[in-house]
């Protein structure tokens, strides 16, 4: 490994670690106590340390964004794996998606709450917003029948994280969260052929 190599390999290490600890502390604590001096005490780099990595702030929660589109995408590719019809496809991408959301609450808000500067549906669009969208899409376009695909795949993309979020914030009945899901994958596919 050439010298130029390690420090490249070095500077993605301090990167990651940035955006790891950024992660932890917005879980345990929430993202108002993500600041770049406690991200700093805690990765044990100075705060110029961290500038030279990411502008602001808000470009750490874009990174952090950026990774959990990654684990969504794959979360929903798994819960649609072994689906034997399209509409179980469906039923296991929508579920997936709530249960991720349910269960990285900091790395939700990070993707789809807190003020961001990442391009969404434009040519620009990072490829794990791609993937992530592509992940829904692929699970709806079987079903779109004679609707349009992308539009549909906005709806349900849209009704996923309407249920995550109201379910989030306790705001719907605990126990009716498979009938919610199984309603949902009726509606989207009732028009299909």
């Amino acid at each position: 490994m050439t010298r130029l190599e390690r420090r490249e390999r070095e500077r993605a290490e301090r990167r990651q670690a940035i955006v790891t600890a950024a992660r932890e502390l917005a879980e345990a604590e929430g993202w108002e106590a993500v600041t770049t001096r406690r991200l700093s005490d805690r990765i044990e780099y100075s705060q110029p340390v961290l500038y030279s990595h990411f502008e602001n702030r808000n470009a750490i929660i874009d990174a952090v964004a950026l990774e959990g589109f990654s684990e969504l995408a794959a979360a929903m590719h798994q819960g649609k794996a072994k689906a034997r019809s399209p509409q179980a496809a469906l039923r296991g991408t929508a579920r997936a998606y709530v249960e991720f959301a349910k269960a990285n609450p900091a790395l939700y808000d990070a993707m789809f709450t807190l003020a961001t500067d990442l391009p969404f549906g434009r040519p620009e669009t990072p490829a794990q917003l791609h993937d992530a969208f592509d992940e829904i899409r692929k699970a709806v376009e079987p079903l779109a029948g004679s609707r349009d695909p992308e539009t549909l795949t906005e709806i349900v993309w849209s009704s996923m994280h309407g249920l995550a979020s109201l379910a989030r914030a306790r705001r719907l009945r605990p126990d009716f969260h498979a009938k919610r899901m199984a309603i949902l994958v009726d509606l989207l596919t009732s028009g299909c052929g």
